[in-house]
């Protein structure tokens, strides 16, 4: 039978932050639901086997570490499901996020539903944003534009791109998109599939009934070499096709807004 959802996970020395979501996931769903795939990304001594759950468990070892488009884009060549799941490990359940998600993805214009994303204390995340330029990562660099993109209520909001800890796509949809780009090492990936998504016509959604708590460690942050790869990816992203095919389509946008506005109000 084939799985309805394929969840692809990449660990990094973080096999107890998956055994914790595997128990999550093996508490709220049917075990013929879906399937998981689970990249060891780095040498581990995991605390669990493949056989310790009753759904479909494929651990996938590397034998030297890969980014993380690369570790997804492995996961999906070998998944089956009907729907790709990529999922952080530090992601935890309380409940179904994928029924809600996938209801929205029946409208064939939506090629990526996400969750509302929460801290552990129940404070929102900022994981749903608008495109980044040159001049809003100078603005946040000097203190500034530190507010939210997109006000989260009760309807489903359509930002330009949501973070990487949890995207859903239909299959066919990611297969068209041909996956994340293998050249970003880590950071900006999903950005870019999020932007190459809007060029082909489809949108992103992000669906406040579907909730998944996120307990990030942050500890990235601290080391200079995720620093140099968070700069790099910024870098490649800004000066690709993509980012100013998607740039110049929103200025587009914005004058030809303006113009009808103006016209409208010259004709009355």
């Amino acid at each position: 039978m084939r799985p309805m959802v394929s969840i692809s996970i990449v660990s990094h020395a973080q096999g107890g932050m998956v055994d914790a979501l595997l128990t999550d996931l093996n508490q709220f769903f049917e075990f013929e639901y879906f399937e998981v795939l689970l990249v060891v990304n780095v040498p581990e001594e995991l605390p669990f086997k493949s056989s310790d759950f009753p759904f479909t468990l494929k651990i996938i070892e590397n034998s030297a570490s890969k980014g993380f488009s690369e570790n997804h884009n492995n996961a999906f060549s070998m998944s089956l499901g009907e729907y790709f799941c990529v999922m952080n490990p530090d992601i935890r359940l309380t409940s179904n996020p994928f029924t809600p998600l996938m209801l929205l993805l029946k409208d064939t214009s939506i090629g990526l539903a996400a969750p509302l994303v929460i801290s552990p204390t129940g404070i929102i995340e900022d994981s749903a944003r608008s495109f980044p330029t040159p001049l809003t990562i100078l603005c946040k660099v000097f203190g500034g534009c530190r507010k939210s993109s997109y006000v989260i209520q009760e309807a489903p909001i359509f930002p330009d791109w949501v973070g990487g800890m949890f995207m859903l796509f239909p299959r066919e949809v990611y297969e068209v998109l041909g996956g994340f780009d293998d050249h970003y090492f880590l950071y900006y990936e999903d950005v870019d599939i999020c932007a190459r998504l809007s060029l082909t016509g489809r949108r992103v959604v992000l669906s406040p009934n579907a909730v998944v708590v996120h307990h990030a460690q942050r500890s990235s942050r601290r080391r200079l070499i995720f620093a140099g790869w968070h700069l790099r990816s910024m870098l490649r992203f800004f000066l690709s096709a993509v980012c100013w095919r998607v740039q110049l389509r929103a200025l587009f946008r914005k004058i030809s807004s303006k113009l009808s506005l103006n016209f409208s109000q010259g004709g009355r």
